[in-house]
């Protein structure tokens, strides 16, 4: 209900049923997820009892609410004099992500009264709010350290917009130490300067995905923020000129520091996919890393040499997947860093054989992997696992004294660890929560014992693995199961197979399910009664399940994330408009054309208020016929992904599959 609606609909007596209790004692106000939350209940909220006895202030509550665009001066005359809004002086914490119905005008002027001392503020996932507005959030709250501003990231790296910047007067500064822009990608170099000029106590900067923002605009920002020591820039230009002002020397006049640059004071970098980078500039960052506790380097040309000049010995984290590292350098590594406890190297190619001074010596992957894994075991225990090529069962032997503390284990191509690891892992890794297993040999006998005996267990994926597995591993109950992936691994699946899994599992958050060819439309109704809290739903190739529409799938009113592919051309023409409105917290859409009844899908409105949906991604196969005249198996042409950042909508075609 719109707030001005929610005004007039007051009775004479105080509203307690569309308000939110606080008290003096109150700290954390969390109102996460709440799509139905309005400013009028926010402001309700923090009004007297006394306030709803008198009809002048009714007047003056609906004429702050229905007039928000009205002169700023004006507005604030109108609230601090007719409103008596109340202050909690105690709450130091607020999370209003995905209230997409907020209108942090109003909300702005309402935290700033009530909560004087607010520390920490969440508002991710809320397209309508700019990131402009934090600098109005700054002036509002002088005591505000932490601020996360997170939306999804888009798919799609655009093109380097060219952004020049206009200085401003001088501001006050600000308390803020982590700021939090993950996926703003409508957030550009002007904007971030603005906010790096305000913000130069900032401890920890994440704009993971800000596509937008120059190698030079983060460089200038790192010289800006001195105190930087944890930085999130996967997927962004992150460069030369970035690695430039994180080495370079620090001179500080007011205040001693013990270190000679940025880098040398960083404990967590995260740049995943940033590309363009030196083996010079890499090297020179990483020497100068010798206090880093967490430290990515996913999706870069990472070489040994390099990473074997690290110096630090305090690493607790590190992600080299899909890098050229080689045991050698690996093993040099962790040897130095007996606290690891987070290892992801999944997609390392090279891990299959050891390389000394260039060349490549005749000896067995396996020893060169037992050596690792001998190292790790040395430690305090390991408790995130991500590996593939080169692992095995005698590498598992070698991780035993190391794994019981082990909480989550991701195997990949190139691994192979058979059945009997599989059946050690209950004994060996009591702890564990999460299992991914692609391309493994899997059986009934060994899932049946992981899921008999791994008691906090909370995600099974299982991608790709071959074995004979049946409805038997799944008739367990595994109340604490939340996510569950079953990607070409359960093509026997029937309705009824999905209907006792529902049982087993009443507890699901995620869902996918490829190639699960016996499933019909019927799953639709058991799906949204078994899990009715359902927040991903991936179906692909699910035999007609989406032949006749979707329209039993609207139970799942919590859905944020959707992906229909191949599973029967049914779905309707107005499906992305109905499901705006059928799934309030909707965020992420992905279909395909064939499945498509009418041949498209209507696209919603680009100025519709309140949205959620930011991210549609629509594909479209190949209409090949083979040697016999019959339909060929689809093949994926191209994909249309539509992207919302608050601002425009964006248009953007691509010949991958995402």
């Amino acid at each position: 209900m719109p707030s001005t609606c929610l005004v007039d609909s007051l009775t004479d007596g105080p509203p307690t049923d569309v308000r939110v209790r606080l008290t003096e004692y109150s700290e954390i106000l969390d109102l996460s997820g709440c799509p139905q939350l309005n400013e009028a209940s926010l402001l309700l909220s923090t009004l007297p009892n006394s306030y709803f006895a008198n009809l002048r202030w009714r007047k003056s509550l609906e004429s702050f609410l229905k007039n928000p665009d009205d002169d700023e001066r004006h507005q604030e005359q109108i609230s601090h004099r007719t409103l008596p809004i109340l202050s909690f002086e105690s709450v130091k914490e607020i999370d209003i992500s995905k209230c997409q119905r907020l209108d942090y005008k109003v909300v702005i002027k309402c935290f700033s009264k009530s909560f004087p001392s607010l520390r920490k503020l969440r508002a991710a996932y809320l397209l309508n709010i700019k990131v402009s507005t934090l600098l109005e959030l700054l002036l509002n709250f002088r005591e505000l350290t932490e601020v996360d501003l997170t939306v999804d990231v888009s798919p799609i790296i655009p093109v380097q917009a060219s952004v020049f910047y206009s200085g401003q007067g001088h501001c006050l500064l600000s308390s803020i130490t982590r700021l939090t822009l993950e996926g703003r990608s409508d957030i550009c170099d002007m904007e971030l300067r603005s906010i790096s000029r305000v913000c130069e106590s900032l401890c920890y900067l994440n704009i993971k995905g800000c596509a937008l923002l120059s190698d030079a605009c983060i460089a200038s920002v790192i010289q800006r923020c001195k105190k930087l020591c944890s930085l999130i820039v996967c997927y962004t230009s992150f460069s030369e000129n970035s690695i430039l002002a994180l080495c370079a020397s620090i001179s500080m006049t007011n205040e001693h520091m013990d270190i000679n640059s940025v880098a040398s004071n960083l404990q967590t970098l995260h740049m995943s996919k940033c590309e363009g980078i030196s083996e010079t500039s890499l090297l020179n960052l990483i020497t100068h890393s010798q206090k880093m506790k967490s430290l990515c380097l996913r999706d870069t040309k990472v070489s040994d040499s390099v990473l074997c000049e690290f110096p630090g010995s305090t690493l607790e984290a590190l992600d080299i997947s899909n890098t050229t590292i080689s045991w050698m350098a690996l093993a040099r590594v962790i040897s130095r860093n007996p606290n690891l406890k987070t290892l992801k190297a999944r997609g390392c190619k090279n891990l299959l054989q050891l390389e000394v001074d260039g060349r490549t010596d005749n000896f067995s992957p396996l020893v060169s992997g037992q050596e690792v894994f001998k190292c790790l075991s040395k430690g305090s225990g390991l408790e995130e696992l991500e590996i593939g090529w080169g692992f095995s069962y005698f590498s598992f032997e070698s991780l035993r004294p190391a794994a019981s503390f082990l909480r989550v284990i991701s195997v990949g191509l190139g691994a192979s660890l058979g059945e009997d690891v599989l059946k050690l892992l209950p004994s060996t890794c009591p702890l564990l929560e999460s299992i991914v297993l692609h391309f493994q040999e899997i059986s009934d006998s060994a899932l049946t014992s992981v899921l008999t005996s791994l008691k906090h267990l909370q995600e099974l994926a299982l991608s790709y693995c071959f074995g004979e597995i049946s409805l038997q591993s799944f008739k367990f109950s595994m109340p604490n199961l939340r996510k569950l992936r079953l990607e070409r691994v359960t093509r026997w699946m029937t309705n009824d197979d999905l209907l006792v899994l529902t049982q087993s599992c009443p507890n699901l958050t995620e869902l996918s399910l490829v190639g699960c060819l016996h499933l019909t439309s019927d799953c639709q109704p058991i799906i949204s009664a078994g899990w009715p809290g359902m927040i991903s739903l991936h179906l692909e190739e699910c035999g007609s399940i989406t032949e006749n529409g979707v329209a039993s799938l609207y139970g799942c009113i919590a859905l944020e994330d959707l992906f229909l592919r191949h599973n029967g051309s049914g779905i309707q023409k107005s499906f992305l408009l109905d499901a705006t409105l059928k799934f309030p917290m909707l965020r992420l859409v992905s279909l395909d054309m064939c499945d498509a009844k009418e041949g498209g899908f209507d696209v919603p409105e680009e100025k519709e208020e309140g949205r959620s949906l930011s991210i549609v991604k629509i594909s479209r196969c190949k209409s090949d016929r083979c040697s016999l005249g019959r339909r060929a198996a689809p093949m994926h042409r191209e994909t249309l992904v539509m992207l919302w950042n608050g601002q425009t909508l964006t248009k953007t075609l691509l010949k991958q599959r995402l």
